[in-house]
């Protein structure tokens, strides 16, 4: 069966795997994992698509996988799938996410959410982690400083996901909106409304737009590959003025 996954090399140790994916079976939102090669040569994976046989071959292929990382509390669908294939991984997500995989059995190694703020995972001397405590999702954005790239899973979108759709026939276009990118004024509505604690998200958006990268990779819509830092601002502007 061919993959239906876009499988690249964004830039030196950081592949992604766009696949497509439906929000309600209607909107083309698109999914995607990435895996980050560490330098001790260790993989950690933001895993949040389908695991065919072409991913977990290209991931086995990039080294020992490490780390299986949940971004929020809704990215957890394909979690018992990681780890089922890399039980030596540890797996790391959001005290929501965890909850709602008890019935699977899963045990996590860590709960963003839940464990103090200052706790470290292993993996921090490459990837940085901010908790967004005041996000509706409770997302975690990532930063990778060796290749300034920033991961995220539903703090910005980057619509339509063409990537994502690019191995099916279809365009990925989102109906009704167009476009949901970070410098249309429905981004910046969607990030003000998903703010459950706006001082909370003040200080997170603010600690993001602190990091140095150039480049979004976002679960949802195509990477942004420079100028990633002013997207962000302008995505979260309400929050930064």
């Amino acid at each position: 069966m061919t993959s239906k996954c876009a499988i690249r090399e964004v830039t030196k140790d950081v592949w992604t795997f766009s696949c497509p994916f439906s929000r309600f079976n209607v909107f083309p939102v698109g999914a995607r994992s990435t895996a980050i090669k560490l330098t001790n040569g260790d993989v950690w994976v933001l895993a949040s698509s389908p695991l065919d046989d072409t991913v977990k071959n290209k991931l086995k292929e990039l080294g020992p996988v490490k780390w299986i990382i949940g971004p929020d509390a809704v990215h957890h669908l394909f979690l018992g799938d990681f780890k089922k294939e890399f039980p030596e991984a540890k797996l790391i997500a959001v005290d929501e996410a965890i909850q709602k995989k008890k019935k699977e059995g899963l045990r996590f190694d860590g709960a963003w959410g839940k464990d103090s703020p200052d706790t470290k995972y292993g993996f921090e001397d490459d990837i940085k982690h901010c908790y967004f405590s005041g996000f509706k999702n409770k997302d975690v954005a990532f930063f990778h400083p060796a290749s300034k790239t920033m991961l995220e899973a539903d703090l910005l979108f980057n619509l339509p996901a063409r990537e994502q759709y690019s191995m099916t026939g279809s365009s990925g276009k989102f109906p009704i909106f167009g476009n949901l990118n970070p410098y249309t004024w429905a981004h910046k509505r969607f990030a003000w409304t998903l703010g459950t604690d706006k001082e909370a998200m003040k200080r997170d958006v603010k600690a993001v737009a602190g990091w140095d990268f150039e480049r979004i990779i976002p679960c949802h819509g195509d990477v942004i590959e420079k100028d990633g830092k002013a997207a962000w601002k302008e995505a979260y502007k309400w929050y930064l003025d």
